[in-house]
């Protein structure tokens, strides 16, 4: 028999090979655990469960120690389901000594299953596929075949796997907040590019006159003037008395505003292309108005959640972290302790370290592209922004820029220096404080000795 590859210790996006050095907003997957997980024994484990998840029937097979099928079935995704399951699993013992492994780590399902006493062993689903390959050399693909390749996965490398372990009910809604705020800041974005196109396609003018496109004084404009024929008649003083309806801070005059207008490419003049695009532009405005909406109103959902975390001061204290940015390493971050052997793999996880491969005379460093691709998002920010407010930081990014590193290898260099310092915070729960930093008192030591 053909010996299967050995199980990966971490979380996986998948094997892109050795790319070159992406920039520090790269979000190539996002298929990665919303979860933290802590060693495990499982000595005492009697069977062994795989499940087969599926949007509505999932695959369900258990082994016993020896690997032989004890029972196999399904089950729909549905409240009645989950109950049989977890009738049918608590017949074969002890739900503390029945762990189930899954290729997710979320989900009611998996949200059930801990409610019921059984260890949520989650596993790469690009483990499962190596493993399956090796293990069925024809190609042979069942749903039944998959759960039992699970369980067998799960039978035989238990001891390099860990456990679920949720996160507090605080985090958790802290995260849920977070991630639909940057979900719909990216939906944002894609609207407004879309708006952009159209505009470009047919009133360049509209486009140019404003900064962002998104903006509520774009967009007001444009609902006043959704075409350059409403437009045409537009002069510095219906331009001042629109500005100060609608309360533009831009510091540009009117004057100004009417000149960009009137020195962009012409638009189309009239016609059923003309009129089309006016429909077009009125839904893209009303598209992107409610998700403004959605997003100011999903900040103050996140500044209330972040005020009830237990860790919320660790994460605010920071230099420029502001409140949603300060959420959003927060809540990627977690608060189970238990669950990482150190700094280092905080960073692993955050994508603040490369990966090295080394085989023989071959010795290279490269991206780390499987990793929590929001976390590095998040901590990457911070790190770009604490620079302009931190002369420690301010050092190390321009320490790293001068040894010959680009801008985003140089912030994720910082953002792994600053890992090792909010865990040191985290850790003791204590707000940052620049008079205890060492290095950062070294550095003001230094710079005042030298004046």
């Amino acid at each position: 028999m053909t010996l299967p590859p050995p199980a990966p210790r971490g979380p996986m996006t998948g094997n892109r090979g050795t790319r070159p050095r992406a920039p520090v907003s790269d979000r190539p997957a996002e298929v990665l655990p919303t979860e933290v997980s802590l060693p495990r024994n499982n000595k005492g484990a009697s069977v062994f469960i795989g499940i087969d998840w599926a949007a509505q029937q999932h695959a369900v097979c258990v082994l016993d120690q020896a690997g032989k099928r004890v029972t196999a079935f399904e089950i729909a995704h549905t409240a009645d389901g989950f109950g049989q399951l977890t009738a049918r699993l608590g017949r074969l013992g002890d739900p503390a000594e029945l762990p189930v492994a899954i290729e997710r780590p979320d989900g009611r399902l998996v949200d059930r299953l801990p409610e019921a006493g059984h260890p949520v062993v989650p596993v790469s689903p690009n483990a499962i596929k190596a493993w399956r390959d090796a293990e069925v050399l024809s190609g042979a693909k069942t749903d039944t075949t998959d759960a039992q390749v699970i369980a067998e996965y799960l039978r035989l490398c238990h001891h390099r796997l860990r456990v679920l372990q949720p996160f507090s009910p605080e985090t958790r809604a802290l995260r849920a907040v977070v991630r639909a705020r940057a979900d719909l800041v990216d939906q944002r974005v894609a609207a407004a590019n879309q708006l952009a196109a159209c505009l470009d396609a047919f009133w360049p003018g509209a486009l140019a006159i404003f900064a962002d496109v998104e903006s509520e004084i774009a967009l007001a404009f444009l609902e006043r003037y959704p075409t350059p024929a409403s437009a045409a008649h537009l002069g510095e003083a219906r331009m001042r008395a629109f500005c100060t309806k609608h309360g533009y801070c831009g510091r540009r005059p009117a004057a100004e505003l009417v000149a960009r207008l009137r020195q962009a490419p012409p638009g189309l003049g009239g016609g059923p292309e003309a009129e089309a695009r006016r429909d077009a532009v009125v839904a893209m405005v009303g598209v992107l108005r409610a998700l403004n909406t959605a997003i100011k109103d999903l900040d103050r959902s996140v500044a209330a959640h972040l005020g009830e975390h237990p860790d919320a001061e660790v994460f605010t204290s920071l230099p420029r972290s502001g409140r949603t940015n300060a959420a959003q390493v927060l809540a990627e971050w977690g608060d189970c302790r238990p669950a990482y052997d150190g700094p280092d793999a905080v960073a692993a996880l955050a994508g603040a370290v490369p990966v090295t491969k080394q085989s023989g005379k071959h010795h290279a460093v490269h991206f780390r592209w499987a990793c929590n691709k929001r976390f590095r998002q998040a901590i990457t920010t911070f790190a770009d922004n604490s620079r302009h407010a931190s002369p420690w930081a301010a050092k190390v990014y321009a320490d790293a820029r001068a040894r010959g590193c680009d801008h985003p290898h140089a912030i994720r260099i910082l953002a792994r220096a600053w890992i090792r310092v909010i865990w040191r915070c985290w850790i003791d729960q204590v707000p940052y404080d620049p008079a205890k930093h060492g290095a950062a008192q070294k550095l003001t030591e230094m710079t005042a000795s030298a004046a």
